[in-house]
C-alpha cells in the first residue's frame, strides 16, 4: 500500500475485486484506482478472490452477487471470506434489487459489509464513499432494496417516534449486529428484560407476526437504518 493521500484526504485502501465481466470489472478497478485506492488484484470468480486474499492483505473485497462457483457464487465466497477474514470489509454488487439477496447478506454480517446496485455505484463519488463507510464499519444498504422489505416512508409519522428512550437503545445494538445476550450485557439488563424490549420493538414498528424471529429481526434493523439516513 502507498503512503500518498486519496482525492479526500484519506489513506489508500488495499482493495481486491471479483467480478466475471470483464468491461465492468477493469471499470470498477479504474474507477477505484481514481478514487486514490489500490486494487491488488482483479479476480473473474469466488475461488480466485479467495486465493488472491490468501497471499495479500485486503482492507474492502468487492464483488459481483452473480458469479462463479455457482450463480450466487459472491454470497458463497463472501460466507466464506467473512468466517477466515472477519475484519475485512464486504460490498457485494449486483444488477438487481433483491429483498432475497439482502436478507442473506445481512445474516453474513451486519458491520462493515454493503449491497449497492451496479448503477448506482458507477461514479468515482459514489464509489468512493460506499467504499470507505464499508472500511469504517458500517452497513451499506441501497435504498430502494430496504425499501421493498419495509414499504415507503411517503405520508407515515417518524417510525421510531414511538419508540422508548430504552427500546431505541436496545434497537441501536441490534443494527450493530448485537445478540440479545450481547445487548443485556452492555445495557446491564437481564436478558428477559431485552427479550421484553425487543418483542415490544417488533409490535411498535408493526412487523409481520408471520415472519421468523430473525426476519422480524432484520425489517426492524432495516427501519431504524432507513430513519437514521433520512433525518
Amino acid at each position: 500500500m502507498t503512503d500518498s493521500a486519496t482525492p479526500t484526504g484519506a489513506t489508500p485502501l488495499r482493495i481486491a475485486v471479483a467480478e466475471d465481466g470483464a468491461l465492468f470489472r477493469e471499470g470498477l478497478v479504474l474507477l477505484l484506482e481514481a478514487t486514490g485506492h489500490v486494487v491488488v488484484g482483479a479476480v473473474d470468480g469466488g475461488d480466485k478472490l479467495i486465493d488472491l486474499m490468501a497471499r495479500t492483505p485486503v482492507d474492502v473485497a468487492v464483488l459481483d452477487i452473480r458469479m462463479p462457483p455457482e450463480p450466487d457464487g459472491g454470497l458463497t465466497t463472501a460466507r466464506k471470506l467473512r468466517e477466515k477474514y472477519p475484519d475485512t470489509g464486504l460490498l457485494l454488487l449486483s444488477h438487481y434489487a433483491e429483498a432475497h439477496y439482502l436478507m442473506e447478506i445481512l445474516k453474513i454480517g451486519t458491520e462493515a459489509i454493503g449491497y449497492r446496485l451496479k448503477d448506482r455505484i458507477s461514479s468515482a463519488d459514489a464509489l468512493r464513499d460506499t467504499v470507505q463507510r464499508v472500511f469504517a464499519g458500517e452497513i451499506v444498504i441501497e435504498p430502494i432494496v430496504a425499501g421493498q422489505l419495509v414499504g415507503s416512508p411517503a405520508g407515515q409519522p417518524d417510525e421510531l417516534g414511538s419508540l422508548t428512550e430504552r427500546e431505541t437503545e436496545v434497537l441501536r445494538l441490534m443494527a450493530e449486529g448485537r445478540s440479545n445476550s450481547g445487548i443485556a450485557r452492555q445495557l446491564f439488563l437481564s436478558p428477559k428484560a431485552v427479550e421484553k424490549n425487543v418483542a415490544s420493538i417488533f409490535a411498535k414498528l408493526n412487523l409481520p407476526t408471520d415472519a421468523t424471529s430473525h426476519h422480524r429481526r432484520v425489517l426492524a434493523v432495516l427501519t431504524y437504518l432507513r430513519a437514521r439516513r433520512e433525518r
